[in-house]
């Protein structure tokens, strides 16, 4: 009877225990939610044979940690290394690379991969937030005559021979970026004669402000002086709004597409001036197929009653030193309406040196 009496007291000493620890735990995992760990509960073995009131000893708790899972296992430091060196590079194909290839080599390192590649995007993303607050910033700081960007061309022939032919022609163009606005300003001019007779004689200036609704969408106004006298007038002036949209806005490859209503004031040389609408169109591109070659054509396109004219200039660039270019163009100029000794279509090609400023 007294053997049975202290095995029921142990075994509700060891439930009372039990009880405990498993309210403990319960508590633990409230505060703190963590995965589940075996427990064994063990008893010290007597020395000797103890006394009925000496078999109440304390319990011990021995916790047993479940395996590791093969996902959590570290990456070898060499692994590791390459990852944060192509993480300090700032590149996301760099990093997509050197983490593709640590897949394949450490397929238990997945969870390590996983967990650099989020801090990577992380990283390149806050970088992306605060080079465009700190470009905003500095963009809606800036005057007017802040960051103006541009070229300056200028190009020269001379033929001897039967005829002596000289030729001249000089350009130049300047662009402003802001926070809302884009400003354009443009000028070119082209002459050239043949034993002493002018054969062309051609200005062109331009100013083309544009407000960004979006960032490929914009309003646009244009101002436009011409002069031609092989082509019938002293004088032409252009004004009127459009809308614009860039269709490819990459760094390496740009469209705009631009298309409005105008009105044109034309002084021609042997007959009275003449006011006239127009509807205007207009397309720009610009391709970079390397660092050190680039593609540029501008064309527009004006649709009168009596003289519809396209312009188009297509040039390739080929850097040379620094800021200093060659450039090859061709530029053709079409006007319905001209006198009886001109041409409706004119062409020019040139070789040029452009420098950019």
């Amino acid at each position: 009877m007294q053997r049975i009496r202290t095995g029921r007291a142990f075994a509700a000493l060891a439930a009372t225990c039990a009880g405990a620890a498993a309210h403990a735990q319960e508590e633990s995992a409230l505060a703190r939610p963590e995965p589940e760990v075996p427990i064994l509960w063990l008893a010290p073995p007597p020395a000797a044979e103890p006394a009925p009131e000496e078999r109440r000893l304390p319990l011990l708790t021995l916790l047993i940690p479940p395996p590791p899972s093969p996902n959590a296992m570290a990456l070898p430091p060499a692994a590791r290394a390459l990852l944060e060196r192509a993480m300090a590079d700032g590149s996301p194909e760099s990093f997509a690379a050197v983490a593709k290839l640590a897949r394949d080599m450490y397929p238990s390192g997945g969870g390590q991969i996983d967990a650099l590649s989020a801090e990577n995007e992380a990283k390149i993303a806050e970088k992306k937030a605060a080079d465009a607050r700190e470009k905003a910033d500095a963009l809606a700081a800036a005057t007017f005559l802040d960051n103006w960007k541009g070229e300056a061309e200028l190009g020269a022939s001379l033929a001897t021979g039967n005829s002596r032919a000289v030729g001249l022609y000089g350009a130049f163009k300047a662009n402003k970026e802001g926070l809302r606005w884009r400003h354009a300003l443009t000028a070119r001019a082209d002459y050239a004669e043949t034993d002493g007779i002018a054969t062309t004689e051609r200005i062109v200036a331009s100013y083309q402000p544009r407000y960004k609704v979006t960032e490929r969408l914009y309003f646009y106004g244009i101002a436009q002086f011409e002069h031609d006298r092989f082509l019938g007038y002293d004088q032409r002036y252009t004004t009127g709004p459009g809308l614009g949209y860039t269709l490819f806005p990459g760094p390496r490859f740009k469209l705009d597409i631009e298309g409005g209503p105008a009105a044109r004031r034309t002084v021609y040389i042997d007959a009275d001036p003449r006011w006239s609408a127009a509807a205007r169109g207009s397309v720009s591109l610009v391709w970079k197929p390397s660092s050190w070659l680039t593609l540029n054509s501008d064309s527009a396109l004006y649709l009168e009653r009596r003289n519809s004219n396209i312009s188009s200039t297509t040039s390739l660039d080929s850097r040379l030193i620094g800021p200093l270019k060659a450039r090859l163009s061709y530029t053709l100029t079409y006007e319905q309406d001209t006198p009886d000794v001109s041409k409706n279509a004119n062409t020019l090609s040139r070789v040029s040196l452009v420098y950019d400023f």
